[in-house]
């Protein structure tokens, strides 16, 4: 009997062992499929979505902006913000988000101006 008991235990511990290492693995999969989808955004596009807790995609959908034009986010970022003041009936959430959504997508204007500088300094091998 104690045989038997111990030939289930030993079996239940192997089944959960191989279900969470087939979880890690799917885990590190999925891990790594969210890295190369932000593809191009780099180290420092990815410590700007940390601090403002917006990835860039969500700041443009934010903001309806689909190309990282200053022209067409600063246009959309007064309309929002306009449209979205607590004293014309609008929401201090939807606000708050749109202002996010714009230091967001400052920051990444700032970053990629910064990578154009560095890529015209450092000379074709």
């Amino acid at each position: 009997m104690a045989k038997y008991l111990a030939q289930i235990i030993v079996m239940g511990a192997q089944v959960v062992g191989r279900a969470f290492a087939r979880a890690l693995r799917q885990e590190f999969a999925a891990s790594r499929a969210a890295a190369d989808a932000r593809g191009r955004a780099g180290h420092q596009s990815a410590a700007a979505s940390n601090l403002s807790g917006l990835s860039l995609q969500e700041a443009q959908q934010i903001l309806n902006v689909s190309k990282l034009s200053p022209e067409e986010i600063q246009k959309n970022y007064e309309h929002l913000f306009k449209v979205n003041d607590k004293s014309v009936g609008g929401s201090f959430y939807l606000q708050s988000k749109v202002v996010r959504a714009k230091e967001r997508l400052d920051e990444e204007l700032r970053i990629q101006a910064q990578e154009d500088r560095e890529r015209e300094q450092t000379p074709p091998t």
